[in-house]
């Protein structure tokens, strides 16, 4: 095992010739991609074909594409994060994704399976009414707007890390590349994208994980990990202020996974571009295990920089100034000798940004197509026969990768780094989305008059709670600066390692008075615990609201 300090840290790095043509050949070839599917087969001349894909996709492109709609660039930074800054307890997820699969093949798919509707929204028409259905419509617009803008911030702060390049303008070329090829070739064009782009991040995560290896056996990584308190797997404690415990991720990660994968315009609409039902299960089958062989590598990939950096953090050095950095500092630092190495770590970062933007604007398309601008023309013109254009879809695809790329400009007001804040995004907005569904399907007792005041109820409340400040400082697992040395040796100051953590917590300063308290506890509840509390109140209000005015 290599101890020796690190010296002389670098905090940004020269890309080489080789590593922007690794770059640009993938920003190439995802356009290429775009272009193919626009002038080929049925050239995206009807909406059924550009949204659909006339329901004539196989199951591995599909699989590949539902894990990589989410788990992108969200889970090569954020996972890294986790890991080094908080331990193992997240790891624990995966049961959740054991458990919740099933319920996603077997419960909610059918369902909009027999439906056969772009949009799945319809489906809360039939049972509820269009206001029930507009209201979710938004809902789910308005979660994948903010969630893009996540996205695209994380290669965007890798990129600034690793080239010293402008932040807003990696985030201007990776909107636009993705707009570029998701407006021209349609869901054709999305699907076959994801299983390049979701190649190269498991490429990107295979770099750190060779280079580490060479450093450190698996043993050590874990020896290292375990005496400093990092590797925790069965956390009980049943408070629900506590971050990460087995009970928020196999309980709560459970609702996350059937808000993403169950009832998800985004998923639920690739699943249905394939022709049988029991092929569209096999694809969330075989989802599955390419989710958990990405999020188990990625989380080791977290342990193995921890074990580098574990005398001298980069964070409290002041060399980098967010924990979301940590990946690509590592590259930079250790992985950058060969040439071409950090492009394709670049190139597997863009990539998942990529992958999730472009499937998250093909799905805004569809819903407004399908829940906003033919509602409204049925309703001006009564007893018209709605048939609009192809050429819209790709129109509202363009607007809406401008306003992804203008959210994304914001996305660093979060403050709790990239994995946190798109989990709290999809919870305090899919639990309540997710309860509404459960609703109608499993109740006859349910109506509009109920169910609509459910979710609105759901939402604020979720949202509320979520975003609500102050939220209290994080606890960060024990790191060190006692082996960092600059260049002339001279050990760093703890009053800089202490200055340099200040964009990466929390502070605040509790005012007095009982009202706060109760609204810091209520702040303190974990982000893991949003989805469900959401699911639980707009399924009850919704139901007992039903039954009294019924």
């Amino acid at each position: 095992m290599d101890d020796t300090p690190v010296t002389g840290l670098p905090q940004v790095g020269e890309l080489g010739a080789l590593d922007y043509v690794v770059i640009a050949l993938m920003l190439l070839i995802s356009s290429g991609i775009g272009l193919y599917y626009r002038c080929t087969g049925g050239r995206q001349a009807t909406l059924q074909e550009y949204m659909m894909a006339d329901r004539s996709m196989s199951v591995l492109p599909v699989a590949f594409s539902l894990m990589a709609s989410f788990m992108s660039a969200i889970t090569l930074l954020g996972l890294v994060q986790e890991m080094y800054m908080y331990g193992t307890m997240f790891i624990m997820i995966n049961i959740s994704y054991i458990i919740a699969t099933p319920i996603v093949c077997y419960f909610y798919l059918p369902v909009f399976f027999r439906l056969q509707k772009t949009s799945v929204y319809e489906y809360l028409e039939l049972r509820f009414g269009y206001p029930t259905r507009l209201c979710a419509s938004i809902a789910f617009s308005l979660q994948m707007i903010l969630y893009m803008g996540i996205v695209l911030y994380a290669p965007a702060l890798a990129l600034s890390a690793v080239t010293g390049l402008s932040r807003n303008l990696c985030i201007l070329v990776v909107g636009s590349v993705c707009t570029f090829y998701s407006a021209l070739g349609g869901i054709k064009a999305v699907l076959i994208t994801d299983v390049m782009q979701s190649l190269l991040m498991f490429a990107a995560v295979g770099i750190v994980l060779v280079t580490g290896l060479q450093s450190f056996s698996v043993s050590e990584v874990f020896q290292i990990a375990g005496d400093s308190g990092r590797l925790q797997f069965f956390v009980l404690d049943p408070d629900p202020r506590v971050r990460t415990t087995l009970w928020t991720q196999v309980i709560g990660g459970c609702f996350t996974y059937l808000s993403l994968y169950g009832v998800n315009q985004t998923q639920v609409q690739r699943l249905l571009t394939i022709r049988s039902l029991r092929k569209s299960q096999c694809a969330v089958w075989l989802e599955w295990p390419i989710l958990m062989v990405l999020s188990l590598t990625t989380s080791f990939a977290g342990l193995l920089i921890y074990a580098h950096y574990k005398d001298c953090d980069p964070l409290l050095a002041g060399i980098i100034h967010n924990s979301d950095q940590l990946l690509p500092q590592y590259v930079v630092q250790f992985a950058n000798s060969t040439p071409g190495i950090t492009g394709l770590f670049i190139a597997g970062v863009f990539s998942g940004s990529l992958s999730t933007v472009s499937s998250s604007l093909n799905s805004l398309s569809a819903v407004t197509i399908s829940d906003y601008i033919e509602p409204l023309i049925r309703k001006l013109r009564p007893g018209t026969k709605v048939a609009l254009p192809a050429h819209f879809a790709p129109l509202i695809s363009v607007c809406f990768g401008i306003v992804c790329i203008g959210i994304a400009f914001l996305t660093a007001v979060l403050g709790s780094g990239v994995l946190q804040a798109s989990l709290t995004v999809f919870g305090a907005v899919g639990g309540p989305l997710l309860g509404l569904f459960t609703l109608a399907m499993t109740t006859t007792r349910a109506n509009e008059k109920g169910a609509l005041p459910g979710l609105i109820l759901g939402l604020f409340l979720s949202l509320w709670i979520g975003f609500g400040q102050p939220k209290p400082a994080p606890e960060y697992m024990p790191r060190s600066t006692d082996g960092c040395y600059t260049d002339n040796y001279t050990t760093i100051a703890t009053t800089l390692a202490t200055t340099a953590t200040t964009t990466d917590t929390t502070t605040y300063t509790p005012p007095p008075g009982d009202d706060f308290n109760f609204l810091h506890e209520m702040y303190a509840i974990s982000y893991a615990w949003i989805g469900a509390i959401g699911f639980f109140i707009t399924y009850i209000i919704g139901l007992l609201l039903s039954i009294l005015m019924a």
